[in-house]
């Protein structure tokens, strides 16, 4: 058999080099990680920036996933198998934390939720199956973007909407803030989307370890954030939002 294209093999660790940082990296950085020289690093990254699976940022110069590579993912895992995977750890949380559950996709800026476990209580509540929920404002939609930094930065370059008084709307802030959701590896909103309810949310990784998926509770903000119930409820998420990416690797 024949052995690697070298091309490739430099290429895709290029690639690895990105993700593994969680955001953006420099020329320099990249040539330092992968082990080679500048002027290479330069010309495999120009290839990459042509065919969509980079994009850089036009301030820095540095260089992130790009579209054209997310959208590989988003179609080699379809949201019909990401809810049939993740739906029997869906109904667990809704069980154990006595909140709605929500799992969403990226949709463009948005989020859309592709599967949806009602509170278990008799209060009325609405099927959100299909509702796109604002990526900013919701804490599903700060995972997706923490986990897909060429769809933070796309959104951060447009008018962000206030839908309460307490929507970050400072594109600045909101990025501060996702470099904090990448780091702890969950995220969550208070009074952000709509006044009196709250979330917590986690990231649900492809067999790639792409983020494919954002796993997350709602409910009121009194409920989700006492000093007691905030750390048990996030520790449920996370658990559960793992457990679903367990499942996608196997």
């Amino acid at each position: 058999m024949p052995g690697t294209v070298q091309s490739i093999e430099r290429a895709a660790t290029l690639l690895h080099a990105i993700v593994e940082s969680g955001g953006q990296m420099g020329v320099t950085e990249l040539a330092a990680a992968v082990g080679l020289p500048k002027t290479t690093t330069h010309g495999l990254l120009r290839t990459l920036l042509a065919v969509g699976f980079v994009e850089q940022d036009p301030r820095t110069g540095r260089y992130a996933l790009g579209a054209g590579l997310l959208g590989l993912g988003s179609h080699y895992l379809d949201a019909n198998e990401l809810r049939s995977r993740a739906s029997n750890w869906a109904d667990s949380l809704a069980g154990r934390s006595g909140c709605a559950v929500r799992l969403g996709t990226p949709a463009g800026p948005q989020v859309v939720v592709v599967h949806h476990v009602f509170r278990p209580d008799d209060s009325p509540q609405e099927l959100e199956v299909g509702a796109l929920l604002p990526a900013h404002a919701t804490a599903v939609g700060k995972v997706l973007l923490a986990g897909r930094p060429a769809m933070a930065r796309a959104l951060a370059d447009a008018p962000l909407e206030a839908l309460t008084g307490r929507t970050v709307v400072d594109p600045a802030v909101l990025l501060t803030q996702l470099q904090a959701v990448r780091a702890r590896g969950w995220a969550d909103q208070r009074d952000e989307y709509r006044l009196g309810t709250g979330g917590i949310a986690a990231p649900v990784y492809g067999p790639g370890g792409q983020v494919v998926g954002a796993l997350g509770i709602s409910g009121p903000v009194e409920q989700l954030f006492t000093d007691t119930a905030r750390p048990a409820l996030r520790a449920m998420v996370v658990e559960a939002a793992a457990a679903v990416s367990r499942e996608l690797a196997s």
